[in-house]
């Protein structure tokens, strides 16, 4: 190989390496959106199967907070690179 097609494709595996800075929603924001949406999904579904459209809405009523939780948290501080988020190097 000659040295240009190493440099070539040392550039491409670096510009395809995920980085710690382009913020995947590891924060407490994003994760208690996910978990009260996981919830709500859990609610939602074990209500399909048993027929229950009451506890149905209530499980989509509740993927919807679980938004609103998350949007919440992001604007005051807790999102990614947020203010009130301690970085802690990783």
């Amino acid at each position: 190989m000659s040295p240009e097609t190493v440099n070539r494709e040392a550039a491409v595996s670096q510009a395809q390496a995920p980085q710690a800075a382009d913020g995947h929603g590891n924060s407490p924001a994003a994760w208690s959106c996910v978990f009260i949406m996981l919830a709500g999904a859990l609610l939602s579904s074990i209500a399909f199967v048993l027929a229950n459209t009451v506890l149905f809405v209530a499980g989509l009523g509740v993927m919807v907070i679980g938004l609103i939780v998350g949007w919440v948290l992001r604007a005051v501080g807790f999102g990614v690179g947020g203010s009130r988020v301690k970085n802690s190097g990783h």
